[in-house]
């Protein structure tokens, strides 16, 4: 049963990076993932923790429904599949790794990075990235953890501005810690509502009306900071 309602609460997840809906190939992927970690718990912390990564890494962020990976594996946890400590340790460990590395690769070849995928095609996430940090400095490291359309890039304009490195890493491992649990929480909130309701329209209900609040808050926030 819980396979089935993930799948309805994951395909009432809002608009991933790249602008796809659930139910697209990057969604499908996410729940076969997750199938992958419930049939082999043993391989969870390294699945977690590269799919971390790649969310957070700024040139595979698009290719990573790290997300949605890390608000199933909440359910699992709720479901006792997924000790909770060794899921958010192997999903923080993932996300500080992949903002250290798009750091350090901004630091050492700023110069070049517009002209590698995938900013060569779309430039215009330099551009918000650069601006967001022009704005907020060094809060942007911590802040930007939380919005998918800056999470993989702040970490590597902050290297390409020469943010100081000890002031990155405090903000990079303290918004890991805060980002992380609070997926995997909600993913295990996400199971409380389809456990508690007994009707299925009611659980899609809200599980979309929770989505939709999502979206237009990331809208407005998107039209506050970055559309400038």
């Amino acid at each position: 049963m819980i396979d089935y309602e993930l799948t309805c609460a994951l395909r009432s997840l809002p608009p991933q990076k790249g602008g796809e809906r659930c139910g697209d190939p990057m969604n499908d992927l996410a729940i076969q993932i997750l199938a992958f970690i419930k049939a082999h718990p043993e391989w969870a912390i390294c699945v977690i923790g590269v799919t971390a990564f790649g969310e957070s890494f700024a040139f595979l962020s698009l290719l990573f429904p790290g997300t949605a990976i890390l608000i199933a594996s909440g359910t699992l946890v709720s479901e006792g599949i997924l000790s909770p400590f060794p899921t958010v340790a192997a999903g923080i460990v993932g996300a500080v790794l992949g903002d250290l590395v798009s750091f350090w690769l901004g630091r050492k070849f700023g110069t070049f990075i517009p002209g590698i995928w995938p900013f060569r095609t779309h430039p215009e996430r330099l551009t918000w990235g650069t601006s967001f940090f022009g704005r907020f400095g060094g809060s942007s490291v911590f802040i930007g953890r939380f919005f998918g359309p800056l999470r993989a890039v702040i970490p590597l304009v902050a290297g390409i501005m020469q943010m100081p490195s000890l002031r990155f890493y405090i903000a990079n491992v303290l918004s890991a810690i805060v980002w992380v649990p609070i997926l995997v929480l909600s993913g295990d909130l996400v199971t409380q509502v389809l456990s508690d309701s007994e009707d299925l329209t009611t659980k899609i209900l809200s599980i979309t009306i929770v989505a939709a609040v999502v979206s237009v808050l990331a809208f407005w926030i998107r039209r506050q900071f970055i559309v400038r």
